[in-house]
Protein backbone atom coordinates (compact mmCIF):
# COMPACT_ATOMS: atom_id res chain seq x y z
CA UNK A 1 0.00 0.00 0.00
CA UNK A 2 1.22 3.59 -0.77
CA UNK A 3 1.38 6.17 1.95
CA UNK A 4 0.53 9.28 0.90
CA UNK A 5 1.42 12.52 3.72
CA UNK A 6 -1.35 15.66 2.76
CA UNK A 7 0.32 19.48 2.92
CA UNK A 8 -2.82 21.45 3.70
CA UNK A 9 -5.06 19.43 5.06
CA UNK A 10 -7.48 22.17 6.05
CA UNK A 11 -7.86 23.20 2.57
CA UNK A 12 -10.79 22.33 0.13
CA UNK A 13 -8.86 20.28 -1.77
CA UNK A 14 -6.99 18.75 1.31
CA UNK A 15 -10.60 17.80 3.02
CA UNK A 16 -11.08 16.01 -0.19
CA UNK A 17 -8.12 13.99 -0.47
CA UNK A 18 -8.45 12.61 3.32
CA UNK A 19 -11.61 11.68 1.46
CA UNK A 20 -10.35 10.51 -1.31
CA UNK A 21 -7.48 8.11 0.36
CA UNK A 22 -10.50 6.74 2.64
CA UNK A 23 -11.99 5.35 -0.84
CA UNK A 24 -8.94 4.33 -2.28
CA UNK A 25 -8.21 0.34 -2.26
CA UNK A 26 -4.57 0.88 -3.04
CA UNK A 27 -3.61 4.19 -0.56
CA UNK A 28 -3.64 4.84 2.59
CA UNK A 29 -3.15 8.19 4.88
CA UNK A 30 0.19 8.73 6.24
CA UNK A 31 -0.11 11.88 7.78
CA UNK A 32 -2.43 15.71 7.21
CA UNK A 33 -0.85 18.34 8.06
CA UNK A 34 -1.31 22.27 8.29
CA UNK A 35 0.62 25.85 8.89
CA UNK A 36 2.00 26.05 12.11
CA UNK A 37 -0.24 27.63 14.46
CA UNK A 38 -3.18 26.22 13.13
CA UNK A 39 -6.89 25.63 15.19
CA UNK A 40 -6.50 22.41 13.26
CA UNK A 41 -3.73 20.98 14.89
CA UNK A 42 -5.09 17.81 17.06
CA UNK A 43 -8.43 17.19 15.06
CA UNK A 44 -9.19 14.14 13.46
CA UNK A 45 -8.69 14.09 9.86
CA UNK A 46 -11.31 12.39 9.46
CA UNK A 47 -13.65 15.35 11.28
CA UNK A 48 -11.82 17.74 9.57
CA UNK A 49 -12.76 15.91 5.95
CA UNK A 50 -16.80 15.59 7.26
CA UNK A 51 -16.30 11.48 6.62
CA UNK A 52 -17.85 8.97 9.39
CA UNK A 53 -14.22 7.86 9.97
CA UNK A 54 -11.97 7.68 13.19
CA UNK A 55 -8.85 8.22 10.77
CA UNK A 56 -5.51 10.09 12.27
CA UNK A 57 -4.78 13.49 13.96
CA UNK A 58 -4.11 16.61 11.72
CA UNK A 59 -0.43 17.59 12.90
CA UNK A 60 1.99 20.72 12.04
CA UNK A 61 4.93 19.32 9.24
CA UNK A 62 7.71 18.27 11.27
CA UNK A 63 10.24 15.98 9.91
CA UNK A 64 9.55 12.85 11.26
CA UNK A 65 6.43 12.38 9.51
CA UNK A 66 8.34 12.37 6.30
CA UNK A 67 8.96 8.74 7.34
CA UNK A 68 5.46 7.65 7.16
CA UNK A 69 5.17 8.71 3.85
CA UNK A 70 6.03 7.44 -0.07
CA UNK A 71 4.54 10.46 -1.76
CA UNK A 72 3.63 13.94 -0.40
CA UNK A 73 0.54 15.77 -2.07
CA UNK A 74 0.32 19.71 -2.18
CA UNK A 75 -2.80 21.58 -2.79
CA UNK A 76 -1.69 24.72 -0.77
CA UNK A 77 -1.10 28.34 -1.73
CA UNK A 78 1.58 29.68 -3.64
CA UNK A 79 3.44 31.20 -0.57
CA UNK A 80 3.71 27.59 0.90
CA UNK A 81 5.38 26.38 -1.97
CA UNK A 82 8.89 26.87 -1.06
CA UNK A 83 8.72 25.42 2.30
CA UNK A 84 6.69 22.10 0.55
CA UNK A 85 9.60 21.65 -2.08
CA UNK A 86 12.27 22.01 0.40
CA UNK A 87 10.75 19.33 2.71
CA UNK A 88 10.22 16.78 -0.29
CA UNK A 89 14.23 17.61 -1.32
CA UNK A 90 15.75 17.59 1.94
CA UNK A 91 13.28 13.56 2.48
CA UNK A 92 13.64 12.60 -0.75
CA UNK A 93 9.83 11.88 -1.74
CA UNK A 94 8.07 12.51 -4.42
CA UNK A 95 5.40 15.30 -4.49
CA UNK A 96 2.44 15.95 -6.43
CA UNK A 97 1.76 19.64 -6.92
CA UNK A 98 -1.69 20.73 -7.46
CA UNK A 99 -1.04 24.55 -6.17
CA UNK A 100 -2.36 27.10 -8.35
CA UNK A 101 -1.59 30.80 -9.55
CA UNK A 102 1.77 30.16 -9.84
CA UNK A 103 4.55 32.95 -10.90
CA UNK A 104 7.56 32.57 -13.29
CA UNK A 105 9.75 32.72 -9.65
CA UNK A 106 7.80 29.77 -8.24
CA UNK A 107 7.95 27.95 -11.32
CA UNK A 108 11.63 28.13 -11.59
CA UNK A 109 11.74 26.82 -8.08
CA UNK A 110 9.87 23.87 -9.21
CA UNK A 111 11.85 23.07 -12.21
CA UNK A 112 14.85 23.38 -9.83
CA UNK A 113 13.45 20.70 -7.48
CA UNK A 114 13.09 18.13 -9.83
CA UNK A 115 16.55 17.94 -10.73
CA UNK A 116 15.85 16.40 -7.20
CA UNK A 117 13.14 14.84 -7.04
CA UNK A 118 10.33 13.05 -8.80
CA UNK A 119 7.38 16.45 -9.45
CA UNK A 120 4.08 16.13 -11.00
CA UNK A 121 2.53 19.73 -11.63
CA UNK A 122 -0.31 20.15 -13.27
CA UNK A 123 -3.03 22.79 -13.48
CA UNK A 124 -5.56 20.43 -13.00
CA UNK A 125 -5.62 16.45 -11.92
CA UNK A 126 -8.86 15.81 -14.18
CA UNK A 127 -8.48 13.18 -16.59
CA UNK A 128 -11.24 14.83 -18.67
CA UNK A 129 -9.32 18.17 -18.40
CA UNK A 130 -6.17 16.18 -19.42
CA UNK A 131 -8.15 14.90 -22.45
CA UNK A 132 -9.83 18.27 -23.15
CA UNK A 133 -6.05 19.57 -23.83
CA UNK A 134 -5.72 16.77 -26.71
CA UNK A 135 -8.84 17.93 -28.14
CA UNK A 136 -7.65 21.46 -28.30
CA UNK A 137 -4.78 20.61 -30.18
CA UNK A 138 -6.27 18.18 -32.50
CA UNK A 139 -9.25 21.27 -33.19
CA UNK A 140 -6.18 24.31 -33.46
CA UNK A 141 -4.37 21.81 -36.15
CA UNK A 142 -7.46 21.99 -38.10
CA UNK A 143 -9.60 25.16 -37.38
CA UNK A 144 -7.24 27.32 -35.74
CA UNK A 145 -5.62 29.41 -38.19
CA UNK A 146 -8.96 30.34 -39.62
CA UNK A 147 -11.20 30.74 -36.25
CA UNK A 148 -11.68 33.19 -33.55
CA UNK A 149 -10.57 31.75 -30.59
CA UNK A 150 -11.70 32.27 -26.80
CA UNK A 151 -11.77 30.47 -23.99
CA UNK A 152 -14.18 30.37 -21.39
CA UNK A 153 -13.83 29.60 -17.48
CA UNK A 154 -16.30 29.45 -14.66
CA UNK A 155 -15.52 28.81 -10.53
CA UNK A 156 -16.99 29.20 -7.32
CA UNK A 157 -16.64 32.72 -5.90
CA UNK A 158 -14.09 31.88 -3.09
CA UNK A 159 -11.30 30.87 -5.92
CA UNK A 160 -8.93 33.71 -5.75
CA UNK A 161 -6.51 33.64 -8.75
CA UNK A 162 -8.13 34.25 -12.72
CA UNK A 163 -8.12 32.67 -15.47
CA UNK A 164 -8.23 29.35 -13.71
CA UNK A 165 -4.93 27.58 -13.89
CA UNK A 166 -6.47 25.59 -16.36
CA UNK A 167 -7.99 27.88 -19.01
CA UNK A 168 -4.08 29.39 -19.38
CA UNK A 169 -2.96 25.38 -19.65
CA UNK A 170 -6.14 25.25 -22.37
CA UNK A 171 -4.72 28.44 -24.17
CA UNK A 172 -0.63 27.39 -23.66
CA UNK A 173 -2.16 23.90 -25.67
CA UNK A 174 -3.65 25.77 -28.09
CA UNK A 175 -1.09 28.81 -29.24
CA UNK A 176 1.62 26.48 -28.95
CA UNK A 177 0.29 24.26 -31.73
CA UNK A 178 -0.45 27.26 -33.92
CA UNK A 179 3.33 28.59 -32.94
CA UNK A 180 2.23 31.11 -31.06
CA UNK A 181 3.54 32.95 -28.18
CA UNK A 182 0.20 33.40 -25.71
CA UNK A 183 1.91 36.15 -23.57
CA UNK A 184 1.64 38.34 -26.81
CA UNK A 185 -1.73 37.01 -28.05
CA UNK A 186 -4.16 36.71 -24.94
CA UNK A 187 -7.05 39.05 -24.17
CA UNK A 188 -7.83 39.12 -20.61
CA UNK A 189 -11.13 41.09 -20.71
CA UNK A 190 -12.67 43.43 -23.34
CA UNK A 191 -14.53 46.85 -22.32
CA UNK A 192 -15.38 49.85 -24.10
CA UNK A 193 -14.86 50.64 -28.06
CA UNK A 194 -11.91 47.58 -28.46
CA UNK A 195 -11.82 47.62 -31.96
CA UNK A 196 -12.51 44.76 -34.79
CA UNK A 197 -11.07 41.31 -33.50
CA UNK A 198 -7.80 40.43 -34.71
CA UNK A 199 -7.97 36.91 -35.45
CA UNK A 200 -4.80 36.12 -33.94
CA UNK A 201 -5.27 36.83 -30.44
CA UNK A 202 -6.96 33.86 -27.57
CA UNK A 203 -9.38 35.74 -25.57
CA UNK A 204 -10.18 34.62 -22.09
CA UNK A 205 -13.62 35.09 -19.79
CA UNK A 206 -13.90 34.58 -16.06
CA UNK A 207 -17.19 33.79 -14.09
CA UNK A 208 -17.10 33.95 -10.26
CA UNK A 209 -20.02 32.47 -8.20
CA UNK A 210 -21.57 30.19 -6.39
CA UNK A 211 -20.26 27.18 -5.84
CA UNK A 212 -18.97 26.38 -9.36
CA UNK A 213 -16.82 23.64 -8.56
CA UNK A 214 -14.83 24.15 -12.33
CA UNK A 215 -16.40 24.71 -16.22
CA UNK A 216 -14.13 25.45 -18.75
CA UNK A 217 -15.01 25.58 -23.04
CA UNK A 218 -12.71 26.23 -25.88
CA UNK A 219 -14.32 28.01 -28.80
CA UNK A 220 -13.41 28.18 -32.50
CA UNK A 221 -15.32 30.06 -34.61
CA UNK A 222 -15.55 30.84 -38.15
CA UNK A 223 -18.19 32.80 -40.20
CA UNK A 224 -20.75 30.21 -40.48
CA UNK A 225 -19.70 27.34 -37.71
CA UNK A 226 -18.30 26.91 -34.39
CA UNK A 227 -16.56 24.21 -32.38
CA UNK A 228 -16.93 24.52 -28.68
CA UNK A 229 -15.43 21.96 -26.19
CA UNK A 230 -16.69 21.61 -22.52
CA UNK A 231 -15.31 19.96 -19.27
CA UNK A 232 -18.05 20.57 -16.31
CA UNK A 233 -16.63 18.83 -13.20
CA UNK A 234 -19.85 18.67 -10.90
CA UNK A 235 -17.33 17.55 -7.54
CA UNK A 236 -13.76 18.09 -6.44
CA UNK A 237 -13.12 14.56 -6.25
CA UNK A 238 -12.27 14.32 -9.70
CA UNK A 239 -9.21 16.46 -9.18
CA UNK A 240 -8.59 14.38 -6.05
CA UNK A 241 -8.77 11.10 -8.02
CA UNK A 242 -6.23 12.42 -10.56
CA UNK A 243 -3.82 13.46 -8.05
CA UNK A 244 -3.74 10.06 -6.34
CA UNK A 245 -3.56 8.49 -9.73
CA UNK A 246 -0.40 10.48 -10.23
CA UNK A 247 0.74 9.43 -6.83
CA UNK A 248 0.54 5.89 -7.77
CA UNK A 249 2.24 6.71 -10.98
CA UNK A 250 5.07 8.98 -9.99
CA UNK A 251 6.18 6.66 -6.89
CA UNK A 252 8.41 4.51 -8.63
CA UNK A 253 10.01 7.23 -10.60
CA UNK A 254 13.19 8.98 -11.14
CA UNK A 255 14.10 12.43 -10.46
CA UNK A 256 12.41 15.18 -13.10
CA UNK A 257 9.15 17.03 -13.95
CA UNK A 258 6.25 15.27 -14.99
CA UNK A 259 2.37 16.21 -16.02
CA UNK A 260 -0.43 14.65 -16.27
CA UNK A 261 -0.26 13.96 -19.69
CA UNK A 262 2.98 11.93 -18.90
CA UNK A 263 0.46 9.86 -16.08
CA UNK A 264 -2.17 9.87 -18.73
CA UNK A 265 0.35 8.37 -21.15
CA UNK A 266 -1.32 11.29 -23.73
CA UNK A 267 2.13 12.40 -24.57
Amino acid sequence: MIKVGILGANGRMGRVLIDAVYQHAELGLAFTSVRTGSAFIGLDAGELAGINKQYITVKELTPELADFADVLIDFTLPDALEGNLEYAIVHKKPIIIGTTGLDDAQLALIDDAAKKVPIVLAANYSIGVNLMLNLVKTTAKVMGDRADIEILEAHHRFKKDAPSGTAIAIGQSIAETLNRDLDKVAVFGREGDTGERDSQTIGFATVRAGDIVGEHTALFATLGERIEITHKASSRLTFANGALTAAIWVKEKPFGLYSMQDVLALT
